[in-house]
């Protein structure tokens, strides 16, 4: 009888460890995600910031994210201060429908976990001579 608990006690045990072992995910790597090049709009002012191409203006009050759409961005102006490395965070990927179906030659889009880091670091590297990838994105738990 004490054999058969011990016996259960070790496999309980190696069917539970592999789980706590997992290293957690990185928050640089939840929701749905694009990196993109686009140009940078607005007049400067508080009604009309400047601001990547997209990206959604801020909401006043309201500390939550929204519900839909883009719920986070981060980025960092091209070296000319004219573009844009944008990467745009949704919990669906219906919200970059926009994005992703522009044609324009002023914007250019990866999707994150698709496209090549390489790609993507050559493409940002034309706009921002010293980009670094790994210091690039937003948290969002």
């Amino acid at each position: 009888m004490r054999t058969w608990r011990l016996l259960l006690l070790l496999v309980a045990t190696a069917a539970v460890s592999p789980l706590l072992a997992q290293p957690p995910v990185d928050m640089r790597n939840t929701h749905e995600r694009i990196i993109c090049v686009v140009p940078m709009v607005g007049a400067g002012t508080a009604a009309d910031p400047r601001r990547p191409l997209y990206a959604p203006l801020p909401q006043r009050g309201s500390g939550a994210a929204p519900a839909s759409g883009i719920v986070a961005f981060a980025f960092q102006a091209s070296d000319d201060g004219r573009f844009a490395l944008v990467e745009f965070v949704a919990r669906d990927p219906a919200a970059f429908k926009s994005i992703l179906e522009d044609r324009r030659a002023d914007v250019k889009v990866f999707e994150k976990g698709k496209d090549r880091r390489e790609d993507i670091e050559n493409e940002f590297r034309k706009y921002k001579q010293r980009f670094d990838l790994d210091r690039f994105g937003v948290a969002l738990p």
